[in-house]
């Protein structure tokens, strides 16, 4: 413990060293709601959570994927995933099947209309990036992409985003 924080304790003082505001988990988390403020008004009108979209925008990537690379890849915990991903199927969004190799295994893929909700979808998402790119700067957005990237991979590499509880049910 620092001479500082020994200090405070001695003293009964509980103050923090740093403000709620200025640890760096708070200021992602208001980053992140700030920036889906700008996302979600799109994703609901068209009837989807931003779980949904984060799972069709990963989906449009790939052909065929493992429920479990999908929770890497969207940060969703794999029990939310598992209620998440058949409400989608039931929208017609993604069709599943098992591995051909490991029965244990559940692969998804977008389905034809999964294909054409991402075009809508990524059609929007490109004119609000413009839109924060213009309003922050596109060197800026840049670098904050780079920091981020610098950031997860130093403290973790892509495993680390994955959320340790589950996320609410999308």
């Amino acid at each position: 413990m620092s001479a500082k924080i020994r200090t405070r304790a001695r003293k009964g003082l509980n103050t923090p060293l740093r403000t709620l505001s200025r640890t760096l988990p708070t200021q992602l988390l208001r980053a992140r709601e700030t920036v889906m403020h700008c996302f979600r008004p799109h994703l609901n009108k068209l009837g989807f959570t931003d779980q949904q979209g984060r799972i069709i925008r990963t989906l449009a990537e790939v052909e065929w994927i493992d429920m479990l690379e999908l929770s890497q890849r969207c940060c969703i915990h794999p029990a939310s995933l598992s209620r998440i991903v058949p409400r989608l199927h039931e929208k017609g969004i993604l069709r599943r099947r098992q591995d051909r190799n490991d029965a244990r295994r559940v692969m998804v893929s977008l389905t034809r209309k999964g294909r054409s909700v991402y075009a809508t979808l990524s059609s929007e998402s490109e004119k609000i990036y413009e839109d924060i790119a213009a309003q922050l700067g596109a060197a800026r957005l840049h670098d904050l992409h780079r920091c981020l990237d610098a950031l997860i991979e130093s403290l973790g590499g892509p495993d680390a985003a994955i959320a340790a509880e589950a996320e609410a049910e999308g």
